[in-house]
């Protein structure tokens, strides 16, 4: 045994630790580091909104948020691969074939970087105005969105890098890197928006700044490590039949996240045409749903990491343990959460904005989508589970059928003939129990990891 497996035998207890509390100790950290990356735009949000006004406010969320999701999630979808490829790798203890996937990994994180600010610079107007941005919010949100992609770079290498680490196991240090990127950006958000009155090309500026500065941390560690993933910059470049494997893994899970964003983006124009209110409300709605979203999220990545370092080590029987353990979490998180924001969503609008009108839509919207959440838990951990198994296609077909598909035609069919924001918001509880359903079929009788298979007992 050399030197390397030495330290994975050493250190990797996610496949022979108590399940349980290898999931939450891997959670915990994904969490806050997923609350310290939403902060990014919350904090941009809240000082905008507060120093600039309600017109700012919409330009750095609302479709802007949208946008960005569209081109940024594509390609973390597509790295995701990286993640399956290097945890399966690495439970095996395949030292060489982690180090191909990780040079490869960050290779493919600086072309896209490079292929995004080409496709979202020049875009970005003919993009905002296909989805109705109100006119008064239109300049404001072609400047925010020219800015954050002309620094995009930074935000791919951090969540590359981070899901390097999370590969392997380790959760914690991309929650350092966040938190000191965050205080960073509280700090550079006042000193150009408050300070040099920037408006909201001060936010866009806080935000690659800090991501940037998150990202060059990644990165050091990831030099630094004595372990099989250690990066070495003179290896950073394309290996054929890696790249080939991470793609395959990945582009459904990029597919998907482009389907998300291009449902969202249909729903955005709808709520659009309600007006700057109810754009302004569902802007900071965004704010408090992610709430939601980063803790399942989190639950999200955990799993997909657990199943793949325990698939690889050829443990079927934990795996399925594993998938049970973070279902019963999820759904308590979850009941807790929906019951927060519940009742005190009125308080946490007022550090957004004090338009009263803007309160009324928003605290509406919360009460309305909030109870539905307990609808989309299996939705988000048997799709990561799978993933985890190397088990893409199928997952990603039922998710852009269930959600995508299901979720436009609702928009374009029901919403003209039942106009108004509450049509709208029903897509998502309605698309999130039919893809359940299917979900459900899928992993207990046909996939990889089904109840029905025979595997290696732990």
């Amino acid at each position: 045994m050399d030197v390397k497996e030495q330290i994975v035998e050493k250190e990797n207890k996610i496949t022979e630790g108590i399940i349980w509390k290898q999931l939450l100790l891997f959670f915990f950290p994904i969490l806050f580091g997923t609350f310290f990356q939403q902060l990014y735009n919350a904090v941009d949000a809240v000082i905008v909104g507060r120093f600039v006004g309600k017109e700012a406010l919409s330009a750095v969320g609302g479709g802007t948020g949208t946008v960005i999701n569209l081109l940024v999630g594509f390609f973390i979808g597509l790295s995701s691969g990286a993640t399956v490829v290097i945890s399966q790798y690495y439970g095996a203890k395949k030292s060489e074939l982690v180090g191909y996937a990780v040079h490869t990994a960050i290779a493919f994180s600086l072309a896209g970087g490079f292929v995004m600010m080409l496709i979202g610079i020049p875009l970005a107007p003919e993009i905002l105005k296909a989805m109705n941005t109100p006119a008064d919010v239109l300049e404001p949100s072609i400047l925010y969105i020219r800015i954050y992609f002309a620094g995009i770079i930074g935000n791919l290498i951090y969540n590359v890098g981070s899901g390097i680490l999370r590969a392997v196991g380790d959760s914690k240090r991309p929650l350092y890197f966040l938190i000191v990127g965050c205080f960073s950006n509280i700090l550079l958000d006042l000193l150009f928006v408050v300070g040099f009155q920037m408006g909201v090309a001060g936010a866009a500026l806080a935000t690659i700044c800090s991501q940037l500065i998150s990202a060059v941390m990644v990165i050091i560690v990831l030099m630094r490590t004595e372990d099989m993933h250690r990066l070495e910059l003179k290896k950073i470049g394309f290996d054929k039949r890696m790249f080939g494997r991470i793609i395959r893994i990945g582009f459904p899970a990029g597919l998907q996240s482009v389907m998300y964003s291009l449902s969202n983006i249909i729903i955005q124009a709808a709520i659009n045409g309600e007006g700057t209110n109810t754009v302004a409300a569902w802007t900071v709605y965004g704010k408090l749903d992610v709430v939601f979203w980063m803790c399942i999220n989190a639950f999200g990545i955990s799993i997909t990491t657990f199943v793949g370092q325990n698939y690889g080590a050829n443990k079927l029987q934990r795996v399925r343990k594993g998938i049970r353990s973070c279902l019963g979490m999820s759904f308590a998180a979850t009941i807790v959460i929906s019951g927060l924001l519940y009742w005190g969503c009125g308080g946490i609008y007022r550090m957004f904005t004090t338009d009263s009108e803007v309160l009324r839509i928003g605290v509406e919207m919360t009460r309305f989508l909030v109870p539905t959440y307990i609808t989309y838990v299996c939705i988000e951990i048997l799709s990561g589970a799978l993933r985890g198994a190397g088990d893409a296609w199928i997952p990603t077909l039922i998710c852009l059928t269930g959600i995508c598909v299901i979720r436009v035609v609702w928009i374009m069919a029901a919403v003209p003939r039942w106009p108004g924001i509450n049509t709208i918001m029903f897509s998502y509880p309605l698309t999130w129990v039919i893809t359940t359903v299917m979900f459900l079929i899928y992993y207990c009788f046909f996939s990889k990891i089904s109840i029905r298979k025979t595997g290696k007992a732990e």
